[in-house]
């Protein structure tokens, strides 16, 4: 498997519509980001040899059935294809039978959905829950002045939904990572992660609650703030406010509150930024108060790798964040025929693949860093330097 960063794409690649045509995973709604992102979906079902499913969309007059490549079929799907080894489908049966009472869990999503950042946050931090000594090594390289070690991992968790004390309603976090600080506290990093959502809802119904809690917890400059409210910021919004509830209300001594997403997805770096700007400073900030921080998903994907499990990082960068191999998958169309098939197209890319295998290492310890000689590579590297 070939992985680039020669250098790091600048912003992701723009796929014609005939090639998501040709793999069946063109859809109108798509942004650049979820196109770039259901086509690499779907090259990873193929390569896994995994049978792709359909998408049912209601309509007045019937539902209306389309294949889609980046869905599995039902039988793939209910064996558990959508992760990455059987260990993981395993914890994640465990994980839906054992859920906290009242967690949405949508398991269409979970099984069948390849795109879903729901699956994705099993196969990323599963194989980490079942092996405490590499969260702690991932989660105290992430995050070096608030973790010392990791004692538990929970998926789909609240510290109380429907509670007047808390939101009133059912906010949850993706995930808890239970740690131990530097200091010897136990403190609590709640996760939201995203992988190709665009950040325009559907948002929770504005409550009377969420405007009293706002003022409450003493984390923005402006509590009343429209923005807070719209659709881009309103979940991180109730989730950081859950966040500090959490604290407030002794749930756990301390707090972070962390936003998880690929660097490549604009509009998720974008809503973290603007979020961040409505928020207090750090150094402003109570010292019991939870601060906010984005990570990207490549960065704990190569601290994954830097932390000894090579294996699974080398398979959650293939599978997530290989944006270099649905560029040269675009830029093979200008060389091939009009009316290529997904079979002439993986082809072309099997040969390219001979053409661009990585000479070296540019870096140590990072999965994402190996140089590439093709004449594809050199392109990009001109066009992002204006060379």
């Amino acid at each position: 498997m070939s992985l680039y960063s020669a250098p790091p794409l600048p912003r992701i690649p723009l796929i014609p519509q005939s090639i998501l045509k040709d793999h069946n995973v063109a859809c109108i709604i798509d942004t650049r980001f979820r196109s770039a992102a259901r086509l690499l979906q779907h090259l990873w079902l193929r390569d896994s040899a995994i049978v792709t499913g359909v998408h049912v969309r209601k309509s007045d007059d019937g539902d209306i059935v389309m294949d889609l490549g980046s869905m599995l079929e039902a039988d793939a799907a209910r064996s558990g294809r959508n992760f990455l080894t059987p260990e993981i489908h395993a914890f994640v049966r465990h994980a839906t039978i054992m859920r906290e009472e009242g967690a949405a869990i949508d398991k269409h999503r979970l099984f069948y959905n390849a795109l879903s950042s729901t699956p994705m946050s099993f196969n990323v931090f599963a194989p980490l829950a079942l092996d405490l000594q590499l969260a702690t090594a991932v989660f105290r390289s992430l995050l070096p002045a608030f973790v010392a070690s990791v004692e538990n991992i929970r998926f789909e968790t609240s510290p109380g939904r429907r509670e007047a004390r808390f939101l009133d309603d059912g906010t949850a976090f993706d995930l808890a990572i239970e740690v131990v600080t530097p200091d010897g506290e136990s403190a609590t990093v709640f996760i939201e992660t995203k992988y190709s959502e665009s950040m325009e809802g559907p948002a929770a119904r504005l409550r009377d609650r969420y405007d009293e809690a706002a003022r409450q917890v003493r984390l923005y400059s402006e509590p009343d703030a429209v923005i807070l409210r719209s659709l881009a910021l309103e979940q991180l919004w109730r989730e950081h406010m859950l966040a500090q509830l959490a604290v407030d209300q002794g749930v756990t001594d301390r707090a972070m509150f962390v936003v998880i997403g690929p660097r490549l997805n604009r509009r998720v770096q974008t809503a973290c930024r603007v979020y961040k700007n409505e928020l207090i400073p750090d150094d402003d900030l109570d010292a019991d108060r939870v601060q906010f921080q984005s990570i990207t998903l490549e960065k704990v994907i190569d601290t994954i790798n830097e932390a000894g499990a090579t294996d699974l990082a080398r398979a959650l960068w293939a599978r997530y964040c290989d944006f270099e191999r649905v560029f040269h998958l675009a830029m093979a169309e200008y060389t091939l025929p009009a009316s290529s098939s997904p079979t002439t197209t993986a082809a072309a890319e099997k040969e390219a693949a001979q053409v661009n295998k990585p000479r070296r290492q540019r870096k140590a310890g990072s999965i994402s860093a190996v140089g590439v000689a093709s004449s594809t590579t050199r392109l990009r590297r001109a066009v992002t330097y204006g060379q």
